[in-house]
This record gives structure tokens, C-alpha cells and sequence, in this order.
């Protein structure tokens, strides 16, 4: 981690809400994000029968089987959102489990004959797979799978609270162990900000880009069953305009290669433009501009939150 990004803090506006607890909300939150708009209550589907290749029964043996899911064993069951999928035990040619049956919205039925399946339900990036067993006598109990399972809201400012546009902005998120190797599992890359992102509870490593040279700022952040936890990551960096001018507040001279080192005489951007426009952390810095054979330069400090121009005169 770079000293600029340990000079950032992590500010939690809400840190969690409660999904079963207070529904009016989180389900405002939900419904908000694109990805879960679906039916409350799936219909009945076709009849699968494990035995592959067989032909049906005379008479139908099949078993309807309920399922529905909860982000956690004591909430409400869900109503939308969720993609199941069932498999049979036994692997194809190929190696994997056949698909036997999908649907998508809330709570599911389906009719399966008698025999072993796995059943599999996702939310988001969290997601919990349970064998199902089903009888050839009696009926099936409606099958309860917790998915433990939480959300998180991503956004971020500069300094101390001044917005940052969300183009400028991106977030990846990992799995907060290191692995044998010394990287972390990425779970969910390029989150645009104010996007709710499914996670099954647990730590994850967020990593927020501001602009596409240094603002980079590092977050654990922890995601509870059942809550919704919206968190602003804070940068320390600004937004700097470049100009080589002939006269102070002049037009910006074109055809004009930049250069922009950091204390350490580190290149950390370039450009060839006549305004070109970068986000970096704050320190300080030296701007160098290379036009018709002649080298400019000048010293200049980046504070977090301050928007500014750094012009550098053309001087004969």
C-alpha cells in the first residue's frame, strides 16, 4: 500500500441496513439495482427425471418440490432475484453435472421423480448448493436453503466531500485472503459506484480507482447476512489541468508533450495534448512539457479535493 492510499480512510454513511428487519428499505435498495427484476413466484415446471435416457413411467411417480431461499435462517423467504438450477448427481461425458431444471425470480416448484438431485441457488455472487433426496413414497418437505447473504454500495469522494464524477470512478472487489501466490481471488471487477453488489457475508479487499494514474485507495470491508452496508471510500487526490500558455490565462498551446514526475522522479504520466487533464494523489510533483524542441517545467502540489490548472509559460 502506497502512502497515499494510507492516508485514506474508509467512511461507512450507513453501515448496515437491515434487509428483514426493516423490508421498506431494503427492499428499495434491491429493487433499485437492475439485475433483480424478476417475478415473485415461479410457475411449475416440466417434469425431470434423473434416470436419463429411460423411458417415463406408465404412471407418473413425480414429486412437486417447493424451494424457496432466505438471506439468513430467520428472515422472510426471498421474492426475486434469485436463479436456481438443479442438477443430477451423476457427471456427463464431459465431466460435469447435467442441468436438469432452471428458474429464475423468487420461490420455485418443480416436479422431479423419485432420486437424488442437487439443488443450487444463487444471489448475486452468493449462492449455497444443497443434495436433495427425493422419495418414492410420501411427500417432499418444502426445501429451506439460507444463503447468508448480505450486500454492499460502493461510492467514494475526494478530500473531504467533494464528489467524484462517476466515470472517473471504479471499484474491484476481492477475496480479502492472500493467496499462495501473494494475489487475491477477484470476486467482482469494475463496479460502477452507487451499484448494489451480492456477496455472501464475509471480509472482502476493496480496491477504488480515481482517474487511471496513482488515486488508488485500498478498504477492507465487511458484509453482513441480511444487511445491506453502503460504504464511501475517501481519496486523497484532485483533478489536475495542464496548459503550456504564452502569457498567463492564455489558450493552451498545441502540439505539446507532457511529462509528469512524482518527488521521486518517477514518471507517473504521460501525454501528448494540448490540455490534457489527470487525476492524481496528493504530494508533490514536477510537470515537464516538450514542444518544438524546448523543455518546460514546473513544480506544483496536488491537494485532495482541490480542482486545479498548472500552466506553464512559454518563455523565449
Amino acid at each position: 500500500m502506497t502512502g497515499h492510499s494510507c492516508a485514506a480512510r474508509l467512511l461507512f454513511v450507513v453501515a448496515a441496513v437491515f434487509f428483514a428487519t426493516t423490508p421498506a428499505r431494503g427492499e428499495d435498495a434491491f429493487k433499485a439495482f437492475k439485475q433483480l427484476n424478476g417475478t415473485s413466484k415461479m410457475p411449475k415446471l416440466n417434469a425431470f427425471s434423473p434416470n436419463l435416457g429411460q423411458t417415463a413411467p406408465a404412471q407418473s411417480t413425480m414429486k412437486n418440490v417447493v424451494l424457496e431461499a432466505r438471506l439468513t435462517s430467520d428472515s422472510d423467504p426471498m421474492q426475486q432475484g434469485l436463479s436456481w438450477r438443479v442438477f443430477s448427481p451423476i457427471p456427463g461425458a464431459d465431466g460435469k453435472l447435467p442441468l436438469l431444471a432452471s428458474a429464475e425470480g423468487g420461490s420455485a416448484d418443480f416436479q422431479l421423480e423419485p432420486g437424488d438431485y442437487f439443488v443450487n441457488v444463487s444471489f448475486g455472487r452468493a449462492g449455497v448448493t444443497k443434495k436433495l433426496s427425493v422419495p418414492r413414497e410420501g411427500n417432499v418437505d418444502k426445501q429451506v436453503l439460507v444463503l447468508d447473504a448480505g450486500g454492499v454500495l460502493l461510492n467514494a469522494v475526494s478530500g473531504s466531500d467533494t464528489r467524484i464524477p462517476a466515470k472517473e470512478l471504479k471499484f474491484d472487489i476481492y477475496s480479502a485472503e492472500v493467496q499462495a501466490d501473494g494475489e487475491r481471488g477477484l470476486v467482482v471487477e469494475d463496479v460502477k459506484p452507487d451499484s448494489i453488489v451480492r456477496l455472501g457475508s464475509g471480509t472482502y479487499h476493496v480496491v477504488s480507482e480515481y482517474g487511471s494514474v496513482n488515486a488508488v485507495v485500498r478498504a477492507d470491508i465487511k458484509v453482513e447476512a441480511g444487511k445491506l452496508t453502503e460504504a464511501t471510500i475517501q481519496h486523497r487526490a484532485a483533478q489536475i489541468n495542464f496548459k503550456l500558455v504564452s502569457e498567463a490565462g492564455g489558450e493552451a498551446i498545441a502540439d505539446t508533450a507532457w511529462s509528469i514526475l512524482a518527488s521521486s522522479g518517477d514518471i507517473v504520466a504521460e501525454s501528448v495534448s494540448a490540455f490534457p487533464v489527470m487525476v492524481l494523489a496528493e504530494g508533490e510533483y514536477t510537470a515537464i512539457a516538450r514542444n518544438k524542441d524546448k523543455i518546460y517545467q514546473k513544480d506544483f502540489t496536488v491537494e485532495a479535493g482541490h480542482n486545479v490548472d498548472v500552466e506553464l509559460l512559454l518563455t523565449k
